[in-house]
């Protein structure tokens, strides 16, 4: 398989051999599902919590006398039917959501996800992708100038995941003003931030296949 590489211009810089184990695999929608399902769970952090009858202030001692009010009996005024008490059954901030995932699940999700973004025509391949200096115009030159392979890079939500072989810090702080564009370092690619954006764009493939090949996985 071969893929076209592109410089910061937008033109054609050459052709790249893809390696068949990173963009050949078939698409697996089981797996994704239940790596993609886990990962966000593990993401998880509980925030709404809310107090049951033993929890909630005051309510010590009983409203009024068992019998002869002729009102409904009450012990507390804590109890979950007044105003003000417990709460029954609502969210609690100790529940755990967190999913184990197998290593080897993980990465072949993320190798069958990679191999699927590349059959959709989803995946650009760019030479060189270093920024002198941390300027959001430049980056935004480089998104305009592949938006004319590639339509819709420059508007819209999750537009795309710059993968970058290297953290370069001017590179990184350039794309960081635009709200729709994520940039990572490759090693750090993973099934849902790979499927949260429209397209992927890798720099440097030849050194980005070489990370990405060290994640082995078995082979069915």
């Amino acid at each position: 398989m071969e893929s076209t590489i592109y410089n910061i211009q937008g033109k054609e810089a050459g052709k790249v051999t893809l390696p068949a184990n990173l963009f050949g695999l078939p698409w697996n929608a089981d797996l994704v599902h239940q790596v993609v399902t886990s990962m966000r769970a593990n993401a998880r952090t509980p925030i709404a919590h809310t107090k049951t009858r033993g929890e909630v202030r005051g309510g010590g001692k009983k409203p009024w006398a068992q019998k002869g009010t002729g009102r409904a009996r009450h012990g507390s005024s804590r109890s979950p039917i007044w105003v003000g008490g417990g709460v029954t059954h609502g969210p609690r901030k100790d529940k755990i959501y967190t999913k184990k995932i197998n290593q080897q699940m993980r990465q072949k999700a993320l190798l069958v996800t990679l191999s699927r973004k590349f059959k959709d025509g989803e995946i650009i391949f760019v030479d060189k992708l270093e920024m002198a200096e941390p300027k959001a115009k430049t980056a935004k030159g480089v998104l305009t100038a592949l938006s004319g392979q590639f339509s819709g890079l420059t508007k819209g939500k999750h537009v795309a995941l710059v993968a970058l072989t290297s953290a370069h810090k001017p590179t990184m702080k350039s794309f960081g003003n635009f709200g729709n564009v994520e940039v990572v370092d490759v090693r750090n690619l993973n099934p849902v931030s790979v499927m949260s954006a429209k397209y992927l764009v890798i720099a440097d493939p030849k050194t980005a296949f070489e990370t990405l090949g060290k994640k082995r996985v078995a082979q069915n």
